[in-house]
């Protein structure tokens, strides 16, 4: 009896320890080999917080670009090191954790000023950080998802910080692409002769027209929408589990930060859809949609595109992916980047 407490007091401890070193240990970004490599993963102030900023490349003398992810919240620093080497040969890649996300989330912090105005001071503070660093004038900007409404709101504050923006999984009209996105799992939900979810989806299909809700994002996923030839959730699980650059207790910041600023920055978008916002920009816009994306739908995109003004835009569509095409197709991502890069510098 002695002997079984003993043992089940020693596995109790090393669950503790266990959760203990995960909780703690140190995070980083592996080395890329090469003189002039650079691959930096750290907290930087800016513009009154610290922020989590992982830079990688091959050759830090590489033009710069900038990623804002989506979510909002969803930091993508801990698995987007998989989808990016190709990038990484000719590109100096910046990402970070906004204020209130990831690595970024601070427990004790206030929030309560929480909006896409003070990302977007955000993004142009971390811009002039990357600028100043690496000596170069201008940078690459690329949004993803929400962070495309984030990157729009900066490309049109601060044209001339950017060489030019590209969104990928561009938002637009909120209430097109949410009828947009329930139509399409409605219909494939029907395909399939899946009765109850038609009839799920169809119960709020009021809500929805109304803005006040989005379509349910595991419908999405389960027919297709959200990707194809990818599985994002298990790259997350993947990435907080194997990889160096989050801890237990990052993933713990994550999950909180999703929290904070989905509830804050959702309703911001609903009530200031992206197509009222910004109606013209004076960089070269590129529009970059995934087939099959009904995370943020090709034809709510399409109309926006159609409205905006640019001295140039280019509307971009990859025909196997949903909403991560340069995840899902990434090596013509990486090809078609460097053949943009090639005119935008020429």
């Amino acid at each position: 009896m002695r002997k079984g407490f003993k043992i089940v007091k020693i596995l109790i401890v090393s669950v503790v320890l266990l959760i203990a070193v995960g909780l703690v240990f140190p995070t980083w970004t592996p080395r890329i080999k090469g003189n002039n490599s650079i691959s930096l993963l750290e907290q930087v102030q800016i513009n009154g917080t610290k922020q989590e900023v992982m830079i990688r490349g091959v050759d830090l003398h590489n033009p710069i670009v900038i990623f804002v992810h989506g979510g909002p919240g969803c930091s993508e620093i801990p698995y987007v090191r998989k989808y990016q080497d190709l990038l990484e040969a000719n590109f100096t890649i910046v990402h970070y954790d906004q204020r209130g996300s990831g690595k970024s989330y601070h427990f004790y912090e206030d929030y309560s000023n929480l909006s896409t105005d003070l990302l977007v001071d955000d993004l142009l503070a971390l811009t002039d950080y990357v600028e100043e660093v690496f000596g170069q004038p201008k940078v690459l900007l690329i949004g993803h998802s929400f962070g495309t409404y984030i990157g729009m709101k900066a490309v049109a504050k601060a044209p001339d910080k950017f060489v030019a923006y590209m969104g990928i999984g561009q938002v637009a009209d909120h209430r097109i692409s949410e009828l947009d996105s329930l139509n399409y799992s409605v219909e494939q939900a029907r395909l399939v002769s899946n009765q109850k979810d038609v009839e799920r989806l169809e119960h709020l299909r009021s809500a929805i027209e109304r803005g006040e809700m989005l379509t349910p994002r595991d419908m999405v996923r389960k027919y297709g929408g959200a990707a194809r030839l990818i599985n994002d959730n298990r790259d997350y699980y993947t990435g907080f589990l194997l990889h160096r650059e989050y801890n237990l207790l990052d993933v713990i910041r994550y999950v909180k930060g999703v929290s904070l600023s989905q509830k804050i920055l959702l309703e911001e978008e609903s009530k200031n859809t992206m197509t009222s916002v910004v109606s013209k920009v004076n960089i070269p816009v590129y529009f970059i949609m995934g087939q099959y994306d009904y995370m943020t739908s090709i034809n709510a995109a399409r109309q926006y595109f159609d409205r905006l003004e640019a001295p140039k835009k280019d509307f971009v569509i990859f025909e196997n992916s949903a909403h991560y095409p340069q995840f899902e197709e990434k090596e013509l991502f990486a090809k078609w980047l460097n053949e943009i890069w090639s005119r935008l510098s020429g």
